[in-house]
């Protein structure tokens, strides 16, 4: 008989673990090759079944691995499409785990001030290194900012765009993906603040000055601009957040 304090061990569900194991091992090695392409669905459960030998239940398991890994989209009564693995997958993968943070003491502050240090550094990187084509798509996308102001909604839409060209200086497809889930990340905070046209005016003038300084190749005055603007962003929402 064995000790009582012996940890009882399901040798079929581990079985079942070792099984979907593999079977996300050869869709993981698939995907990576291109053999399944990117936006293709998968394979039908029962020809997985049949090509692996396994039961639908460890298909039905690998499937949920692979799309909390972000590497196939799943949906209820839809075959799940296959995504490629990028910085973008990536990112999403770990959005649960965000969400939780988030909702501890001082969260939502930490991210946010992750984004103040990253976008500081990309302003002084754009003042310092932006060429003609990012300075025109600044300029298209602070004039769509101003144009917006009467229209809280797409102004908060023009904000994102004007922050996002931003991150696409440094050529690095890393960053465009972190705007992304930086925006993902803070949205349902970000739309409690309350708007109106006269705080979209005041926002779009901190806009024109972080672009005014690019435009000047003054990197000291860019980063001081940002961080003013975003600073001065989060004393203005802080009290609609339980953080």
């Amino acid at each position: 008989m064995a000790p009582l304090d012996t940890p009882f061990i399901d040798l079929a569900e581990a079985a079942s673990g070792r099984a979907a194991d593999q079977l996300v091992g050869a869709l993981e090695a698939r995907i990576a090759s291109g053999d399944l392409a990117d936006g293709a669905h998968l394979p039908a459960e029962r020809d997985l079944m049949a090509e692996f030998g396994t039961s639908r239940t460890v298909v039905r398991e690998a499937i949920a691995r692979l799309a909390s890994r972000g590497l196939v989209e799943s949906r209820p009564r839809y075959r799940p499409v296959v995504r490629r693995p990028g910085y973008d997958a990536a990112l999403s993968a770990v959005g649960g785990v965000v969400t939780h943070l988030l909702k501890q003491p001082g969260g939502v502050k930490n991210l946010y001030d992750t984004r103040i240090y990253l976008e500081a550094a990309l302003a002084r990187t754009a003042a310092l290194s932006a060429r003609k084509d990012d300075i025109a798509a600044l300029r298209d996308a602070l004039e769509a900012n101003q144009e917006a102001i009467p229209d809280s909604q797409r102004f908060y839409a023009t904000d994102v765009a004007f922050h996002a060209v931003l991150y696409r200086v440094p050529r690095n497809p890393i960053f465009p993906a972190v705007h992304k889930a930086f925006t993902s990340w803070l949205a349902s905070h970000w739309q409690q603040m309350p708007r109106s046209p006269e705080r979209n005016r005041i926002n779009y003038l901190s806009h024109k000055a972080i672009f005014d300084a690019i435009v000047e190749r003054d990197p000291d005055a860019a980063e001081k601009a940002l961080t003013s603007h975003l600073n001065a962003a989060w004393e203005y929402v802080r009290g609609t957040f339980e953080d």
